[in-house]
């Protein structure tokens, strides 16, 4: 790709590539048969995605001038390594799926079987780091764009997941195994590589590997020796091969999840998606079908009863279980066994019955020893949620009783404690809510509101609707005025949701480098430490380093060089190296005002962080001296 003449026909060949993969199969299931059919098409759906955000790389200028520092930078860096990771991975995707849409193998469990579905999982993992490697700062992406990437990740985690724990470096040479095109329907021929070793023996090892590792990281082995041979007893297939899972109806299953619906919708389109994926994607500005990319005529999700009641009848058939903690008066623990809890089911579905009493007082203390309980542990929790309280305790958060209000909004925070209770609260349409109390609630109502906000954005795909939801402002706000515990609160919320990339100019825009600047030159303040960890993640971002610059925050920063603790020497290192990256202007700045003497000290006596920002800070300096 990188021998590509001219400029833009390295893109313009990837995009050739994305077209043909989604030629070969359309989203209506196309020419996909066989035993890899759902995985082919789940495959080219989320590749199709993809479209679109090469499109705007292309679009974004010159190509040489992302590959020439790409080439220079590191290859593990994010920088280096990303463009050629996905290219390495859509052009993999295309030899397998040339192969694995027609084998028909009447045995799935066979050697060349597992080769293909290996095959899958290395593809798989190898997109989803290329992806999460993308600097997003050095290009004109769009925020609809980076949010179908983001989908597009999220839906790839979910399937590596699936796979299991796996070995990245074994992985990544899997990948570069061949798959020829020509292969027969029902056979995956051999490779056999310069050690004599055949395709079959190296997926036995892989296959080992698998199972065995506990994470990423290659670990010594007393049976592996110098050259990376597993000198262990080998094992047959069949040893190693576990049940196969039952498999899933294809209509069973979320287009965007891509796993078991339990609220199954009907869009404009026809198409039906799981409630909570479905409205996420709406409440991103998107107004197309994600499936059949038709513009929705109307945003209305109408509940497909029929299928929800065969999902049901299929699951009681299959003894699936459903995904509730609780079961004929029994609460299921975290060990497996079961607890008695009739009696509390008993009192909690009739203290929330009286959330929705016309009794002012009666609704107060109700909402009250509710607060109480989901504090008290986990168990609770539970039940409170399988009782039905969440979207009651939502419709509270909106009324005029404040003291309701405030006891609504910190037992949701309590609710969300619970991880499974997340997905319940956001299916509620929560956030909006949550972001009104955060505006105009009393103060401890609205350093919860915080907490709570901090607490579901934890889930990477909430950070999306938070973000948009206009609770940054809110936030920002919180962060500015609010009481000392509010504005910790607001500060972990907002450092949390600019993790995500198009949080990040929102922040910006509502004013947060102002009031992070107020707290590095407040005396009276002690949340330095919060003001630079989310200066430093902020920094990255072009708006938000323009912003930085502009509030005059350089001359601050050094002067924490000299003058901070270890980790605010640190912290402030790593940002006015994010600030002067490719930008003279800023590097001439900061040594007019003296920033080198400091920097040659941090780098000799700091932390190893702090020395590393600070010496590459120094590289820069020198280089530009030599101009």
């Amino acid at each position: 790709m990188a021998g590509a003449p001219g400029e833009g026909q390295a893109v313009a060949a990837v995009l050739e590539v994305v077209a043909d993969i989604t030629g070969l199969f359309a989203f209506n299931g196309g020419t996909a048969c066989g035993v890899f059919r759902k995985d082919c098409l789940d495959l080219v759906r989320r590749i199709a995605l993809l479209k679109h955000f090469v499109e705007e790389i292309r679009d974004f200028g010159p190509f040489h001038e992302f590959t020439s520092e790409s080439s220079s930078s590191s290859s593990n860096s994010c920088s280096g390594g990303w463009w050629s990771d996905l290219v390495v991975a859509i052009q993999a995707a295309k030899r397998l799926l040339s192969v694995a849409g027609c084998f028909t193998s009447s045995n799935p469990t066979d050697g060349a079987a597992k080769k293909i579905s290996f095959q899958f999982q290395c593809v798989t993992w190898k997109l989803e780091k290329a992806l999460g490697n993308v600097p997003y700062d050095r290009f004109d992406i769009s925020e609809e764009i980076q949010e179908q990437v983001a989908l597009v990740r999220a839906q790839l985690r979910r399937a590596a997941e699936r796979h299991g724990s796996v070995n990245s470096r074994k992985l990544s040479h899997a990948l570069s195994l061949p798959l020829e095109k020509d292969a027969k329907p029902d056979h995956v021929p051999e490779s056999i590589d310069s050690k004599g070793q055949s395709a079959d023996q190296k997926m036995n090892k892989l296959e080992r590997s698998r199972s065995s590792s506990e994470s990423s990281e290659v670990s010594p082995s007393s049976n592996v020796d110098s050259e990376g041979e597993d000198n262990s007893p080998s094992k047959s297939m069949d040893e190693m091969k576990k049940p196969d899972a039952l498999v899933i109806p294809d209509d069973f299953l979320c287009p965007i999840s891509l796993e078991l619906m339990r609220d199954p919708v009907i869009v404009a389109t026809g198409q039906t998606y799981e409630r909570s994926y479905i409205q996420r994607w709406i409440d991103c500005s998107n107004v197309t079908c994600p499936k059949t990319q038709q513009k929705l005529q109307h945003l209305t999700l109408t509940p497909n009863y029929v299928l929800r009641s065969l999902i049901t009848q299929w699951c009681a058939k299959h003894n699936i279980e459903q995904p509730t903690g609780l079961a004929n008066g029994k609460l299921k623990k975290g060990d497996g066994s079961f607890c008695d809890v009739s009696g509390d089911v008993a009192a909690i579905v009739a203290l929330v019955r009286k959330l929705s009493s016309r009794s002012v007082e009666e609704r107060r203390a109700a909402v009250a020893e509710i607060r109480c309980l989901s504090k008290r542990s986990t168990d609770n929790r539970i039940l409170i949620a399988e009782a039905g309280a969440i979207p009651m305790l939502v419709n509270l958060l909106t009324i005029d009783d404040a003291i309701t209000q405030e006891h609504a909004v910190t037992s949701i925070l309590n609710l969300s404690i619970y991880e499974n209770n997340k997905g319940f609260i956001m299916l509620a349409g929560a956030i909006p809510s949550i972001v009104q109390v955060l505006r105009v609630g009393s103060m401890e109502a609205r350093e919860n509101a915080a907490a709570t906000i901090f607490s579901l954005s934890l889930l990477d795909e909430n950070k999306i609707i938070i973000g948009a939801s206009g609770a940054i402002p809110a936030l920002v706000e919180l962060l500015q005025n609010g009481s000392s515990r509010g504005k910790k609160d607001a500060a972990t919320a907002l450092f949390n949701l600019c993790i995500y990339l198009g949080n990040k100019g929102r922040a910006v825009r509502a004013g947060i480098i102002s009031a992070l600047l107020k707290m590095l030159t407040d005396s009276r303040n002690c949340m330095v430490d919060e003001a630079l960890t989310i200066l430093s993640v902020l920094a990255s971002n072009q708006e938000a380093k323009a912003a930085i610059v502009k509030a005059s925050t350089i001359p601050v920063l050094i002067d924490l060089l000299r003058t901070g603790l270890p980790r605010n020497k640190e912290n402030a290192a790593a940002i006015l190296l994010s600030l002067c990256k490719r930008d003279t202007e800023n590097l001439a700045c900061i040594c007019r005002l003296g920033a080198v003497i400091p920097l040659t000290e941090l780098a000799k006596s700091g932390t190893e962080r702090a020395k590393r920002k600070a010496t590459s800070l120094l590289e820069l300096l020198r280089k530009l001296q030599q101009l």
